[in-house]
């Protein structure tokens, strides 16, 4: 099942409305970060482009791909990563001096805020993806062995996740102590400046590979508004009556505008929107383990999840419970943060 109807063994009928309401925001949400860093690096290769068109440009082929449908965005997704790792070990390989110099540069204490602050961004950018990836996983063999999906998934998500995050806390670390990349940097506002300045001196090799990162960006952007519109269409069954192309152009629609805006403080962006996300989908998450382990004591068999009532109010649990706490639970999140900054 799609995570959002799977969502309703544990919300019900009625409660799994809120957690498909946020995860439409939510990868909106993501669509616009994503499409904003795509752009930047495009707009960096020549004084002929900008962000805005660059963020045109990377929403564009993101539409085409999203209409592609799931084997094609399937087969993109496992040839994107490629040039990513070509450019990180590229990185590596030219930054390292500045890299090595920077780790004698003063700086200050971290105060508990920042760190939990940062913890938080991290893990938003990690488990928001609970609520997206079981709509690809009904492409999946029903007899395949959910202990190796589970591994295959965690490996992925783990390895890719402390590559991509400690390598940019690195250099975005040693960016004011780097004029040049500094200047490409911007102020913390353009990371695909800071990608060009990095892999400046590589010449035409480097703009080649900030290309192939800019194009691979929609790989990233695809499931998103892929999954955008099959949430929206659990909000309410009427909403599921609408062809799924349609919720893909109000996303295209939303995004191009949102994410020209969003590019001008892109900080700012960032940082509201993945602690948002992060506030919702954690509680999210924490509903649906506690479901799953200790009522339907961790079972996937049919009689704990009865396919049969999916669609049916009446035989769906009330989600009463989950809806309390998950009030209970984003409303201590937000204050404590709050307090902690």
């Amino acid at each position: 099942m799609r995570a959002m109807v799977q969502a309703r063994f544990s919300w019900g009928y009625f409660g799994a409305i809120i957690p498909a309401v946020l995860n439409v925001f939510s990868l909106q949400g993501f669509l616009v970060l994503n499409c904003i860093v795509g752009g930047q690096a495009l707009a960096s290769l020549s004084s002929h482009l900008d962000d805005t068109l660059g963020i045109v440009i990377i929403a564009v082929i993101t539409l085409v791909v999203t209409f592609c449908g799931y084997r094609i965005i399937h087969w993109y997704e496992s040839i994107a990563w490629i040039p990513n790792v070509i450019v990180f070990i590229t990185m590596l390989g030219v930054g390292y001096p500045q890299l090595r110099d920077n780790q004698s540069a003063p700086v200050s204490q971290a105060t508990v805020a920042e760190v939990i602050s940062f913890s938080s961004i991290l893990t938003a950018s990690i488990i928001s993806y609970c609520t997206v990836t079981p709509d690809y996983g009904v492409y999946h063999s029903p007899a395949a062995s959910s202990a190796r999906l589970f591994l295959y998934t965690y490996l992925a998500f783990f390895t890719s996740s402390v590559a991509c995050h400690t390598l940019g806390a690195a250099f975005a670390a040693a960016a004011p102590n780097v004029p040049v990349w500094n200047a490409g940097f911007n102020n913390s506002s353009s990371v695909g400046g800071l990608l060009y300045s990095v892999l400046l001196p590589t010449g035409a090799f480097g703009k080649i590979l900030i290309t192939l990162v800019a194009l691979s960006i929609p790989s990233v952007c695809a499931p998103n508004m892929y999954t955008f519109s099959t949430s929206f269409m659990t909000i309410a069954p009427w909403f599921a009556a609408i062809p799924r192309w349609i919720y893909i152009l109000i996303s295209e629609a939303v995004l191009i505008p949102v994410a020209i805006i969003g590019a001008k403080k892109f900080y700012t962006t960032v940082v509201d929107i993945l602690d948002l996300i992060g506030y919702w989908s954690s509680v999210f998450a924490a509903i649906i383990l506690t479901e799953h382990v200790l009522f339907r004591r961790a079972s996937f068999s049919e009689d704990q999840y009865p396919i049969t009532t999916w669609a049916s109010y009446t035989l769906l649990p009330s989600g009463i419970p989950a809806v309390v706490a998950f009030a209970c639970g984003c409303g201590a999140l937000i204050p404590f943060m709050s307090q902690a900054w």
